[in-house]
């Protein structure tokens, strides 16, 4: 209509053909769920430490994972994948969890932030295993972008590290608390 180009909607579509479609779809939904509620960790983290001398390392860390959001939308249309429909409940979660452990100071933020990258690191550890088993040339691109991310998300533990996660109080109570309920959000956000 009106005279300009044709929108090509399917350019960006990969080949479905050859793929296991159920351990991708699985693998690239609950990456795209993690990477939203991430974005809404830092944004709870970012409302209440915004403006302290913490600020700018979490949004240092919160720019990368807006990238790492960007490119799972990005592959979730390329591979033709729904989201899982818990992105409404990661949205408020994420947010609680980031502010809440904010509200312990930067320390706690800290805390947070080691406890959810450490527990998306070995995940995205497993699935680079998954993905290896398949076949590491059929995946290759899908291999590049979660092991690229998963270094990302290592150098965000280890940020926590440094600025004194583990002086929290109550530090491994809490962080346990925070892994047990990132183990739970990838188990659901595979399935549903």
């Amino acid at each position: 209509p009106g005279g300009g180009a044709a929108l090509r909607l399917c350019s960006t579509r990969v080949k479905q053909e050859g793929i296991n479609k159920p351990v991708i779809d699985r693998i690239i939904r609950v990456d795209h769920a993690g990477e939203y509620g991430a974005n809404r960790i830092y944004a709870g983290q970012m409302a209440v430490l915004g403006r302290s001398s913490v600020g700018p390392v979490i949004q240092q860390m919160w720019n990368q994972e807006k990238v790492h959001l960007k490119k799972f939308n990005e592959l979730m249309v390329a591979y033709r994948v729904r989201p899982t429909v818990l992105l409404p409940f990661w949205n408020v979660a994420g947010f609680v969890l980031g502010a809440g452990s904010a509200l312990l100071g930067k320390k706690g933020a800290m805390a947070c932030t080691v406890a959810v990258e450490e527990s998306i690191s070995e995940h995205y550890n497993n699935q680079i295993r998954t993905l290896i088993e398949e076949d590491p040339e059929k995946y290759k691109e899908l291999l590049q972008v979660i092991k690229q991310f998963r270094d990302e998300e290592q150098e965000h533990h280890d940020i926590g590290l440094e600025h004194d996660a583990e002086a929290t109080p109550a530090y491994s109570v809490l962080k346990t608390a925070i892994q047990l309920g990132c183990k739970a959000a990838i188990f659901l956000s595979e399935r549903i």
